[in-house]
């Protein structure tokens, strides 16, 4: 994919934990993210079962946003997109951390299938998971609170057969999670 942002994955670290929170606490983010407290965040570091990564632009090493990969240890081998946050819009950092979370989730950890829960009204996430082979499963009536009361969710997934054949993720394309 020429042209294409880079940003690379590195493991979340305990000196991060303030970026990860301002990210989230951001007016920007607050009605699409859940939100966690510090110890939250420290649990997670820690836990077997997640993936917590930040999303750093590969050039100027800066940190862009993050991205907890779940259910790592799920017998059903489903795993969950828990967050991914990217502080600039419109860069492609969203795109290519997706890319590589995907790629890692099939690759280095076997599952059967990815999947995550976007609010309905969030259609540039939206309109990103379904160019990356994303498939609508079903609809969460009012299942989130935010600022305007509360939001539906919509259900998407990719299953492994789907990620094998999706341009998006030839091997040669997608940088390696450090």
């Amino acid at each position: 994919m020429a042209g294409a942002a880079v940003v690379r994955l590195r493991p979340t670290t305990e000196a991060d934990l303030a970026f990860v929170l301002a990210v989230e606490s951001d007016p920007e983010h607050l009605d699409w993210i859940g939100q966690w407290s510090r110890d939250r965040h420290q649990s997670a570091l820690k836990d077997n079962n997640l993936r917590h990564w930040i999303v750093v632009e590969a050039e100027a090493a800066r940190p862009v946003g993050y991205v907890i990969l779940a259910n790592l240890l799920d017998v059903d081998q489903s795993l969950l997109v828990q967050r991914l946050v990217i502080t600039e819009k419109g860069k492609g950092y969203g795109r290519s951390a997706l890319r590589q979370v995907i790629h890692h989730a099939f690759e280095t950890f076997q599952a059967h299938r990815v999947w995550l829960d976007v609010v309905d009204t969030n259609y540039r996430a939206r309109r990103l998971y379904d160019s990356l082979g994303f498939v609508e499963e079903g609809y969460l009536r009012e299942a989130k609170k935010n600022s305007q009361g509360y939001a539906s969710l919509v259900l998407m997934a990719l299953l492994d057969r789907d990620y094998r054949r999706h341009p998006a993720f030839f091997p040669q394309d997608v940088p390696s999670v450090s």
